[in-house]
């Protein structure tokens, strides 16, 4: 009985040294990955977060600005469009033209 007892013993050591080493292999595993991604994604320029809002911000802010720009050149051709048309609608008066007798 006492040999079975240890081999049981050294069977859960080694079982128990089997899993310290495939935990330090996964741990080395992930490190060499996440080096690899992070190189790669540093190689690819890809930007932050914070500057894509900060540029999705300025470009809304563009937008807003074009939109009110526009809406006040309407504005302003319309006021063009109106002076113009009251000094060409009056019709100069007609002249009669008396026939030479």
């Amino acid at each position: 009985m006492q040999g079975q007892n240890r081999i049981f013993d050294d069977l859960s050591k080694l079982m128990t040294n089997a899993m310290g080493v495939a935990q330090g292999a996964r741990a080395e595993a992930e490190t060499a990955m996440k080096g690899l991604i992070d190189r790669w994604l540093a190689e690819r320029d890809f930007v932050t977060r914070e500057e894509f809002d900060a540029v999705r911000a300025m470009a809304q802010k563009a937008r807003e600005e074009n939109a009110a720009l526009a809406a006040r050149l309407a504005a302003l051709e319309a006021a063009m469009a109106e002076q113009a048309a009251p000094a060409e609608t009056p019709a100069a008066p007609k002249r009669s033209r008396a026939k030479k007798e």
